[in-house]
C-alpha cells in the first residue's frame, strides 16, 4: 500500500498487464476521448501514482487541477464512507441533503463576494460555468456575453463556445452559441497589440472603448466571464492592473463580472481564490475541480440577488449536488484548512520558479516562466527574439518526463507550454525529484 511519501521509481517494463487494458481501450472506448499517456493506474496517494507494472509516478497534474488535497486524503475517504452508509442520493429538489446546506453556508463565507451570497451546486466546471450564464441573463434581461480569447470554460455547447481554441474542443461541432463576443486578454507575453508592460499603459484595457463601438454594445451585455489565470490558455498570469480594471469596465456599464475559479480556487494559486490577489469582488464565481478531492462536484456562488434571481426549478439537475460528493467537498476544505495548503502553494511556487529559471538560463527554448502560487506554466519556444511556439519540444519533453517518472502535461493554444499543476501536499523530497527529472529531460531533448 503506497503512504504517500515514495518518491518516483520505473523499475518494470511493460507487460501483459498493461497491454491488456490498452487493447480493450483502443476496441471499446471512443477514439474522441484522448490518452496522453498508456499508463494504468492500480493505486494513488498524496502526490504518487502507482501503476499495474508496480512503477511510480509523481503526479505533476493532479487530475488536472482537481488534487489540490492529494490522492485520497484520509479525512475526505472516510467523509466519503460514512456518508455512503447513511444514503448516496436523494434528489435535492424534493428532500433535502444536510451537506449540501452545510457545503453552501461554508462556501459562502469563504467566497470573495460582497454582501450576502447563496450558493448552488452542480455535477462539472461546464455546468457551473452555464448556470453563471443562465443567471446573468436572467438578473440582467440581457444576452451578451463577453470571453476572453485563449479562455477555456467548457466542452458543452455553450461553454464550448466561450472557449477559445479550435482544436480540439471546437472543431466540427458549430453551430455554436449565439451572443457570445471576444476580446484579448492581458498576456503580456503574447501581447495581441505587440507592446510592452507597463509602458503600455494598459491598452487592452482601452481596447474596450472602441469594442463597445465595433463589436458589441455594452447595453446588450449580460456578463464578462475570465479565469483570473488562464489554464488551458497557457497559464497566463495578468498584471495587477487587469482584473481590477475590468471589474471598472463593469461596473460603469451594468455588466456582471463572472470569475472561472474552476481550474484556479482552492488555494491552487497561494489564496482560497485567485480573484483575491486582485482584490477584486465577483458578481458571480465558478469553482469546481478541487472543491472535492476528486468526487465529481461543482457550484456557483454569488450575490444573493442575483442568484435568487431565477425562479424555483430554473436551476438545478438530477445529480446536482450528490451528498457523497458533498460530504468529500466538506471534508476537502477542513483538510485545505488544516494542512495550510494556501501556504504550501506559495512555498512550491517559490521552490519551483527558482529551480526553473536557473534552468532557462541554460536553454533559449524557454521563452517564459510564469506563476501564481502553485500554479506554474513554462513557454517552450523556437527562438526568443520572434517567440515562434514549439509544441514538438514541448510533447518530447512531457514525453521524457514520463519514461522517468514524472507525469506532467502540456497547454496553451499552441500547446507549447508545460503546466505544473503538482497536489500541493506534495512532500519536499519528491517536489525536489520531479524537478530533477523536469530539468534531465529539458537537457535531453534540449541538446
Amino acid at each position: 500500500m503506497l503512504t504517500g511519501n515514495e518518491k518516483a521509481s520505473i523499475v518494470n517494463k511493460r507487460s501483459e498487464k498493461t497491454d491488456k487494458v490498452v487493447s480493450k481501450c483502443k476496441e471499446h472506448v471512443s477514439k474522441a476521448i484522448s490518452i496522453g499517456n498508456e499508463i494504468v493506474a492500480a493505486e494513488a496517494k498524496g502526490a504518487i501514482i502507482q501503476d499495474v507494472e508496480g512503477n511510480t509516478y509523481i503526479d505533476f497534474f493532479g487530475g488536472v487541477g482537481v488534487l489540490n488535497a492529494g490522492h485520497r486524503p484520509e479525512p475526505v475517504v472516510n467523509a466519503v464512507k460514512a456518508q455512503l452508509d447513511k444514503y448516496i442520493h436523494t434528489f435535492f429538489h424534493q428532500v433535502m441533503s444536510e451537506p449540501y446546506v452545510d457545503l453552501a453556508e461554508r462556501i459562502t463565507k469563504i467566497a470573495p463576494i460582497e454582501g450576502p451570497a447563496k450558493a448552488a451546486f452542480f455535477n462539472s466546471g461546464a455546468e457551473a460555468v452555464e448556470n453563471a450564464v443562465k443567471v446573468a441573463r436572467s438578473f440582467t434581461k440581457k444576452q451578451g456575453i463577453i470571453a476572453f480569447d485563449g479562455a477555456f470554460h467548457g466542452r458543452t455547447l455553450l461553454t464550448m463556445t466561450l472557449t477559445s481554441k479550435v482544436k480540439p474542443y471546437r472543431f466540427n461541432f458549430g453551430p455554436y452559441a449565439p451572443e457570445i463576443y471576444r476580446i484579448a486578454p492581458a498576456y503580456c507575453y503574447r501581447c495581441a497589440y505587440n507592446l510592452e508592460y507597463p509602458s503600455c499603459g494598459m491598452y487592452c484595457l482601452e481596447k474596450f472603448h472602441k469594442f463597445f463601438k465595433s463589436e458589441v454594445d455594452p447595453e446588450h451585455v449580460a456578463a464578462m466571464i475570465i479565469e483570473p489565470v488562464q489554464g488551458e490558455g497557457g497559464f497566463v498570469v495578468p498584471p495587477k492592473e487587469f482584473l481590477p480594471g475590468l471589474v471598472d469596465i463593469c461596473k460603469k456599464n451594468d455588466i456582471l463580472f463572472i470569475a472561472d475559479e474552476v481550474q484556479t480556487g482552492f488555494c491552487r494559486t497561494g489564496k482560497m481564490f485567485a480573484v483575491e490577489h486582485y482584490g477584486v469582488k465577483p458578481d458571480l464565481l465558478t469553482f469546481a475541480k478541487s472543491v472535492a478531492s476528486g468526487m465529481p462536484l461543482s457550484g456557483l456562488v454569488g450575490k444573493a440577488e442575483l442568484m435568487d434571481n431565477p425562479g424555483p426549478g430554473q436551476l438545478g439537475g438530477t445529480y446536482g449536488g450528490s451528498p457523497v460528493s458533498l460530504a468529500a467537498g466538506l471534508a476537502t476544505l477542513d483538510y485545505i484548512e488544516e494542512k495550510k495548503l494556501s501556504e504550501a502553494a506559495q512555498k512550491i511556487g517559490a521552490y519551483s520558479v527558482k529551480r526553473m529559471e536557473a534552468v532557462q538560463e541554460k536553454h533559449p527554448e524557454i521563452g517564459d516562466i510564469r506563476a501564481l502560487g502553485a500554479m506554474i506554466g513554462i513557454e517552450l519556444v523556437k527562438d526568443r527574439q520572434t517567440k515562434e511556439p514549439n509544441p514538438e519540444a514541448t510533447s518530447a519533453i512531457i514525453k521524457a518526463c514520463a519514461a522517468k517518472g514524472l507525469i506532467i502535461i502540456a497547454a496553451g493554444v499552441y500547446g507549447n507550454v508545460i503546466r505544473m499543476l503538482a497536489p500541493l501536499v506534495i512532500t519536499d523530497e519528491q517536489l525536489a525529484q520531479a524537478l530533477d527529472i523536469l530539468e534531465e529531460s529539458f537537457d535531453e531533448i534540449l541538446k
